[in-house]
């Protein structure tokens, strides 16, 4: 297959090339719109060219109308992909040709289930293409043991390769800008840049480029890395320390490959991730009783989604807010502090015995169940060291299964991103108590394990991205009286 890669910038052509020639096409490039129609008149047809919006001497819009006028090339596949989402102009893109609209930043699944929708390639096609490369793993970090081990370790599984090491922060932005990996294992202190500020100019180059934060179990790894995980970092590794080398690759082979292969989107589950998301089980509740009590379960990428969805819950909700983040014990008290100030109100970790009032925002610590006790009119905290649940404790199906036996038909559940099944079973118990379940969709999700659960159970009444998820909790409590 032929495509027509067209784009004023070197980069974003360099990108979207590379994402084509991993489904093998072969691509040609163009600076601008008079440049492609000449590249078209005077190479073969292709069977895509893909269109950037605003480019000197011809734009997007005008060559898409062009192409479309011209009895060769009106019948072309038109991509267009550009960094305007407004629906109006989107509209106005496909009212000039455009078969349809990627917006900028992309991930390279996204553009591969377009071109599948378009009919320009089936989904065979794209789960054999990702077949056929490992994900390409960055590593950085200024410790030539830990280095060693990560590459020997990750290396002996056959869907990892390594991309390249660096030494230190500034290092790994070039390294990011000259070829862009799969994904970025990224220490935390390094000389030069360290890891947070490394981050936030990975960010600027690649907002959606998988990153992974490394970080000792102890107060000062656990500030850092939250402090990471706020600055966009999708998730976090313990760095082994003072282990023999066997059991270091045992620790970066069970804690962190899995995390690499759950947040890199490989296309080898594209035709699983193809498919529509399922239906919302019915339309939010508009009566009923009143919401008493929100509880939320979230996972990887918990830290900002929380620092999202919180303060747009306003300042007098007027229920109480439990939640469990997937945390050891050195990052929750850490987590409550930061998410107070990002708050403007107290977010406190939950202690065995306290009595549960409104306008409340509980934390479960790190490395123990928080459970519900009482009865609706005099609930207490009740934390426990029984098993772990979905091999989680804190759980939130344990938190979920308590609240709708004291709350029932009052517990508003909120699933949010996160790897696992960890809440399918408590958001069950809310729906049969006659309560609702609110889910984070799958685009603004960082793993779309958790709430994908919920959704294909039929248990959530929506599904949501993550930025409308704070004002529908705040209208349905204030909807619902209190």
């Amino acid at each position: 297959m032929r495509a027509l890669v067209v784009d004023d910038s070197k980069p974003s052509r360099s990108i979207v090339a590379r994402a084509l020639r991993e489904l093998r096409f072969e691509c040609d490039e163009a600076a601008n719109g008079a440049e492609a129609i000449e590249r078209l008149a005077a190479g073969p047809r292709p069977d895509l060219v893909t269109v950037n919006w605003h480019m000197p001497v011809m734009d997007g819009i005008e060559l898409l109308r062009r192409l479309r006028g011209h009895p060769r090339h009106r019948d072309l596949k038109l991509l267009m992909i550009s960094t305007e989402s407004d629906r109006g102009r989107i509209e106005m893109a496909l009212a000039a040709g455009a078969d349809d609209f990627v917006s900028k930043p992309f991930t390279a699944e996204a553009l591969a289930r377009k071109l599948v929708g378009l009919g320009v390639c089936s989904a065979t096609e794209v789960g054999a293409a990702a077949d056929r490369g490992p994900i390409r793993v960055l590593l950085v970090d200024d410790s030539a043991t830990i280095r060693s081990l990560l590459s020997a370790t990750l290396t002996a599984d056959p869907d990892l390769a390594i991309a390249g090491a660096a030494v230190n922060g500034r290092m790994a932005v070039e390294m990011v800008a000259a070829a862009p990996p799969d994904i970025v294992l990224l220490d935390v202190e390094m000389p030069v840049l360290d890891g947070i500020a490394a981050l936030r100019e990975i960010r600027r180059l690649q907002p959606r480029l998988p990153v992974i934060m490394f970080s000792s179990l102890t107060e000062r790894g656990a500030k850092a890395t939250l402090d990471a995980l706020l600055a966009g970092a999708n998730d976090y590794a313990s760095k082994p320390a003072g282990l023999e080398a066997d059991a270091v690759a045992t620790v970066i082979r069970d804690e962190l490959v899995a995390k690499i292969k759950a947040l890199v989107p490989r296309r080898r589950r594209f035709e699983r991730s193809a498919a529509p998301t399922p239906h919302a089980r019915r339309p939010p509740p508009l009566a009923g009783g009143p919401v008493r009590a929100v509880v939320i379960a979230v996972s990887t990428g918990g830290p900002t989604a929380l620092a999202e969805v919180l303060p747009a819950c306003g300042a007098d909700l007027g229920v109480p807010v439990l939640i469990v983040q997937h945390m050891p014990a050195f990052f929750t008290a850490q987590l409550a502090e930061r998410l107070s100030r990002i708050c403007g109100r107290p977010v406190h970790e939950a202690q065995e015995g306290r009595a549960i009032a409104g306008n409340d925002i509980l934390l479960a610590p790190g490395g123990r169940h928080l459970a519900v006790a009482g009865d609706g009119g005099s609930a207490r905290v009740r934390l426990t060291d029984e098993p772990p649940e979905n091999s989680c404790r804190p759980s939130a199906d344990v938190l979920f299964r308590s609240a709708a036996t004291v709350w029932r038909a009052g517990v508003l559940g909120v699933v949010l991103t996160g790897m696992g099944r960890d809440g399918l079973a408590g958001a069950r118990a809310i729906v049969e108590a006659g309560g609702a379940v609110i889910a984070q969709d799958e685009f603004s999700s960082v793993v779309w394990g958790m709430p994908g659960e919920v959704v294909r159970a039929g248990l959530a009444d929506a599904v949501l991205p993550l930025g409308q998820i704070g004002p529908e909790v705040t209208l349905r409590v204030a909807r619902r009286g209190r």
